[in-house]
């Protein structure tokens, strides 16, 4: 089983940045493809940007294209969210999470294709 810590949340200014941390142990993630998801209080788990398990391949919600990118780095367990333009919407707890099944040439998007959670780390966009 692996586990996944978030960290890197915090408060900021919209249009301010934020680089978010994904650190696995107790297995590798190297073979199975990542994905970011958040939450805001009230309202449904949304996904967010995924990336493959080589990292050649990446997607992206629509709320966040062309403002967030994801990235790995296989050698150090660890998967990266940069968020730039952020803005007061972004606001919300964000989960980084590995996908059920390895070596998977689709990036899923959706919660139920994903069986291992991190704890969350809180980012706050102030307007």
């Amino acid at each position: 089983q692996v586990q996944l810590v978030e960290s890197g949340g915090g408060l900021v200014e919209a249009g301010g940045s934020l680089r978010l941390s994904c650190a696995a142990s107790g297995r590798t993630i190297s073979l199975d493809n990542m994905a970011w998801f958040r939450q805001a209080p009230g309202k449904e788990r949304e996904f967010v940007a995924g990336i493959s398990w080589s990292g050649g391949r990446t997607y992206y919600g629509d709320s966040v294209k062309d403002r967030f990118i994801i990235s790995r780095q296989n050698a150090k367990n660890t998967v990266y969210l940069q968020m730039n333009s952020l803005k007061p919407e972004d606001t919300a707890v964000y989960y980084c999470a590995r996908e059920k099944r390895s070596f998977q040439m689709i990036i899923a998007s959706t919660p139920e294709d994903f069986d291992s959670w991190g704890q969350g780390t809180q980012v706050t966009v102030s307007s």
